[in-house]
């Protein structure tokens, strides 16, 4: 992995922690996932328009691809209604970075080095450790819902691991994903909601939050996308999960939750495994 990819893949990971926050942040939670997906509509169909439309071959995996997302997106913001950001957020990483990990070298044959193995690990470890506090106020709902999460996040990184480099063109795919999203996320939010006329105040109420959650959201996996058609699965997959060292800091700022010596100790590790990735490579 070059120094250029290892920096974009950082960049993302915060923008990704970031997006996270203001998704939590946002106190209904359908209305920050529609928010979200039509940011995606409408970058979406501006790529859609200028950039390459993706070969036949790749459209399998853009179709599942934004199907898994939906599912995701109304999943995460599901669990960060029940339960506390600094806790849900690396559950659902780390469990993200072991599945991509297993997937990608055990069954889509990708080669890693032993440090980059060992990085890996160490990564995912202390993800793990960082959504464990024995003061922790995560009921057994929000767990499994967090757990479920990281499911659907190993499932679509790595549909989309295999179907970029299919395409050929990471900006066209993710051009056409977002588009697909930013019709079915909207769509699925309205039919869950209870009361439409109060989700439509509340999209008013928080758009402009929402419509920065989404650009967010949007750069950093374009930029993951990008580097999974340069970069082993899962190599990119554990830096860009180490999001959870900022948003770490965003929950003991914006959220008030506590940053324990713990917590500390397991973000040391996480650069250590980082540190291990790139020179492993």
């Amino acid at each position: 992995m070059s120094g250029g990819v290892l920096l974009a893949v950082l960049g993302a990971a915060v923008l990704h922690g970031s997006w996270n926050a203001i998704a939590k942040a946002i106190p209904a939670r359908l209305v920050s996932s529609a928010l979200i997906g039509l940011v995606y509509l409408v970058v979406g169909a501006v790529g859609c328009v200028l950039l390459p439309f993706p070969p036949a071959a790749a459209w399998p995996y853009i179709l599942v691809s934004a199907a898994v997302q939906t599912l995701y997106l109304v999943l995460l913001t599901a669990a960060y209604a029940k339960s506390e950001f600094g806790k849900t957020y690396p559950l659902t990483r780390g469990i993200a970075v072991l599945g991509v990990t297993l997937i990608s070298t055990t069954l889509l044959g990708e080669q890693m080095t032993a440090a980059q193995v060992g990085g890996v690990a160490v990564v995912a470890v202390s993800l793990f450790a960082l959504s464990w506090s024995p003061r922790g106020r995560n009921g057994t709902a929000g767990t499994l819902m967090a757990v479920a999460v990281g499911v659907t996040i190993t499932a679509y990184s790595v549909i989309d691991g295999m179907g970029v480099r299919i395409a050929g063109d990471p900006l066209g795919y993710a051009a056409w994903l977002f588009l697909l999203q930013g019709v079915t996320l909207p769509l699925v939010c309205f039919l869950l909601a209870r009361d439409r006329s109060e989700m439509l105040r509340g999209m008013r109420r928080h758009a402009p939050m929402g419509a920065v959650g989404g650009v967010l959201s949007l750069v950093a996996y374009t930029i993951v996308v990008w580097a999974q058609s340069m970069a082993p699965l899962a190599v990119v997959s554990a830096l860009r999960e180490t999001g959870v060292l900022a948003a770490g800091v965003i929950g003991y700022v914006v959220f008030r939750e506590r940053f324990s010596t713990w917590r500390l100790a397991a973000t040391v590790i996480a650069v250590t495994g980082i540190v291990a990735i790139r020179l492993g490579g």
